[in-house]
């Protein structure tokens, strides 16, 4: 016998493991997806990026609720202090532009695009507290039944606008640490690879509370 013939006979040959590694490879990544099913792990990921998506809708359908109440408010401001027309025109403005904003759940994971739309909230926010502060120096708007009722609104609307932004804070967190973290971030990779991190809202001055609209 030849020296070596026996090593040759009795052990696979170096080409022969390579073509069996990925055999293995496969089997092991059924048996891994049957069990990642089975415990609901492989869902884990497209579940919390709903919900996170969902939550986005919320915030949107608020902020969309004050654009809604702002040119009411405008014109009934208007109707007692044309003087402060620079102070109108701003807010007029700003909600202009924060309307044209437009984040929906195809682009929450654009960093440049939410900062472009949450900078434009803040500005509008910025216009309407100017606004707010030039009616303290008019009583007569603040009897104003329309004024009171638009006030108790856009209270009401300031209130959801930051449990909206809360609850989608929340959703992001869980979703983004999802994808980020192993086992999600393998299962991510194999079976979701379209999912990407969402962006979130930054901290801004006083952004633990919201505006407030007493008079």
């Amino acid at each position: 016998m030849r020296p070596g013939a026996a090593t040759i006979a009795g052990f696979p040959s170096l080409f022969g493991r390579l073509r069996i590694q990925p055999l293995r490879a496969a089997a092991l990544a059924v048996a891994l997806a049957t069990s990642l099913t089975g415990c609901g792990a492989i869902n884990r990921v497209p579940t919390l990026e709903e919900s996170a998506k969902s939550s986005w809708s919320e915030v949107q359908n608020q902020y969309q609720r004050r654009a809604d109440l702002i040119p009411n408010l405008v014109e009934t401001v208007k109707g007692y202090a044309q003087q402060e027309k620079d102070v109108l025109i701003g807010v007029t403005e700003a909600r202009a532009k924060a309307s044209s904003v437009k984040v929906d759940a195809s682009t929450v994971t654009d960093p440049q695009k939410f900062k472009e739309f949450q900078d434009a909230q803040n500005q509008l926010s910025g216009a309407l507290g100017r606004l707010l502060v030039t009616v303290e120096r008019y009583p007569d708007i603040k009897s104003n039944q329309n004024f009171l009722a638009l006030q108790s609104q856009l209270e009401g609307t300031e209130n959801r606008i930051a449990v909206a932004r809360r609850d989608y804070i929340g959703a992001v967190q869980a979703y983004n640490t999802e994808v980020r973290t192993i086992p999600g971030r393998w299962i991510a990779a194999w079976f979701y690879p379209e999912a990407k991190p969402m962006e979130t809202f930054t901290a801004t001055p006083n952004s633990e509370r919201p505006p407030s609209v007493k008079f």
